[in-house]
């Protein structure tokens, strides 16, 4: 076995055994929120384009830091599921079908939604916070900013992808999704961007978290905790 490969298989291999043991016994039935999600976003991609549903979806589930916090914490749920207009809507459901995909194998479903509705969540609430620092903070943004509209999925892409790769010990991916979203802050310097940087801020906290709680556990036992998938 070549040295890449070696690398390979430590990076990825436990997460890949645990994807395709998952689908090889369950196929299809091991993602059926994964599959929901995607018709949804298909569906919210459909209706927005048509004259009769763009104000139908911008009112259930398009949020701007301009809106009142009550009314963006309401849309924020459905907000993971309403693809950006100026982007393909293919590149929405294939990140969605992966990243959820294999998160609801490895994480369950519930899991799934907490961590992709924590990381979208932050995005929105950092908006606020950073349009009320103003551009002349290295983390504020512009007042103009406070009328585009939220990320919708790949905040939730993001956290779940770097939330999945620390889970599986695929440190280095983790580390190479946080640097292409460094990257892509420093080229397109853009509130999109900013929010994915909050999503993995979020989810940073969520992983630390967990790996408090599971030592704490493994310490009052006397053994050491198992690492959960």
């Amino acid at each position: 076995m070549s040295a890449l490969a070696r690398r390979a298989r430590a990076e990825w291999g436990e997460l890949f055994s645990t994807v395709r043991g998952a689908l090889a016994a369950r196929r299809w039935r091991a993602v059926p929120m994964t599959l929901a999600a995607v018709c949804l976003t298909a569906l919210f991609q459909y209706v927005q384009n048509q004259p009769w549903g763009y104000r139908f979806v911008q009112n259930i589930g398009c949020v701007r830091a301009e809106d009142p916090l009550p009314l963006a914490l309401l849309r924020t749920p459905l907000s993971l599921f309403v693809p950006a207009l100026d982007l393909p809507v293919w590149g929405a459901l294939v990140q969605i079908l992966l990243v959820f995909g294999i998160a609801e194998i490895c994480l369950g479903q519930w899991r799934t939604l907490l961590i992709a509705y924590v990381a979208t969540l932050a995005g929105t609430l950092y908006a606020r916070v950073a349009i009320e620092l103003g551009p002349d903070n290295p983390i504020g943004l512009p007042a103009s900013d406070a009328q585009v509209v939220d990320t919708g999925p790949s905040a939730a892409v993001v956290g779940l992808a770097v939330f999945v790769c620390l889970r599986y010990r695929a440190y280095f991916t983790a580390a190479l999704v946080a640097v292409l979203m460094v990257v892509e802050v420093l080229f397109k310097d853009n509130l999109a961007g900013k929010e994915h940087l909050a999503a993995i801020a979020a989810v940073l906290v969520l992983c630390a978290l967990s790996a408090l709680r599971h030592r704490g556990g493994g310490a009052r036992s006397g053994v050491k905790p198992p690492i959960q998938s």
